[in-house]
């Protein structure tokens, strides 16, 4: 079978990092490359830097990463579907609920592969943390809660923390608790002078009534990428940074340290450190990509498909209504 050929759309910092990894892939092809302004990181190779979408359509890809600012997805994603090409957009989808529900119905007119780029979903510590769940190791889940924080990327321009980062959070949340968001309660701040808001602190119940918690900003010095789930049976901790996985696990032995005693919720238990698996998350994305586009099995999780990216976009929508209302928005969609 002939690889599939896929186009590059956007040659800066993310798309740097795609053109590496097609180029890694089995049975994928990097047929050509796209971006008005050029090759900053010199990533084309000797592939002919198209100057627009059509001119690398002409070029009979099957199917195209969109890396390109977020005001740009609509345009170019509907351009794809209207050829008849398979596209993973990078995430958000789209910049508001009207323009990502345009792009998703593009997309399934045409019975095409639409996935977004909601990379956490390929991270090793992530897939084991919801294998774990689905396995039974936590009971009954009580909450998550994530930490997304670090310095302010200036490759970003067109949108805020909440759907450039908290996209992340929300999608992972829903992913592993297997459940939408029911109701979010949110506070944003704006302090670095920029047009959107660069912090943001949510709450929120899923449908299944589990509760979330979510610190995101672009103003810490450290960088942090933590998710903690909490169940009946103890907690599970994901690095997302390094892969790590940790179970604190909720004990039987009685503690009989009175000072100590008065500061513990629940029994300690044994903490364990897993050894798992470490592969890159992006050149998973980009497997999954190719098996859903060739109809074949994936060895791994399956694409973050377009509707999945909707709802994202309608929960970073949530978060900001509710911010700007001082309000708990209700998402009954």
């Amino acid at each position: 079978m002939a690889d599939v050929r896929v186009g590059l759309i956007g040659l800066g910092m993310m798309g740097r990092h795609h053109a590496r990894v097609i180029r890694e892939v089995d049975g994928v092809t990097l047929a050509g490359v796209a971006d008005a302004m050029g090759d900053p990181h010199g990533v084309a190779g000797d592939l002919p830097i198209a100057s627009s979408v059509d001119e690398l359509i002409d070029q009979g890809i099957d199917a195209a990463v969109v890396a390109v600012p977020t005001a740009m997805h609509e345009k170019i994603a509907i351009r794809l579907a209207e050829a008849g090409v398979h596209a993973l957009v990078e995430k958000p989808l789209s910049g508001d609920v009207a323009s990502a529900t345009r792009v998703v119905e593009a997309f399934e007119a045409a019975g095409l592969v639409g996935a977004v780029g909601h990379i956490e979903r390929f991270n090793p510590a992530l897939l084991s943390l919801r294998a774990r769940i689905e396995n039974g190791d936590l009971g009954d889940v009580y909450q998550i809660a994530t930490r997304r924080q670090g310095p302010f990327p200036s490759r970003i321009a067109d949108v805020g923390v909440v759907k450039d980062l908290a996209t992340h959070d929300i999608d992972l949340t829903s992913w592993l608790a297997q459940s939408r968001f029911a109701t979010v309660s949110a506070q944003t701040a704006l302090r670095s002078g920029r047009e959107f808001e660069d912090m943001v602190s949510f709450t929120a119940r899923l449908r299944n009534n589990v509760i979330t918690n979510h610190l995101v900003n672009w103003l810490s010095p450290m960088k942090e990428r933590v998710t903690i789930v909490t169940g009946e049976r103890g907690a599970l901790v994901a690095d997302t940074i390094s892969g790590d996985l940790t179970f604190y696990e909720n004990g039987t032995v009685q503690t009989e340290w009175e000072s100590v005693m008065a500061f513990r919720g629940v029994s300690e238990g044994t903490v364990v450190r897993f050894a798992i698996t470490k592969r890159e998350p992006l050149r998973l994305e980009h497997e999954a990509f190719r098996d859903a586009i060739l109809g074949v099995p994936t060895s791994g999780a399956g694409v973050v498909t377009m509707r999945d990216g909707l709802e994202n976009v309608r929960v970073a929508e949530a978060v900001l209504e509710s911010a700007a209302s001082a309000s708990t928005v209700h998402i009954t969609v």
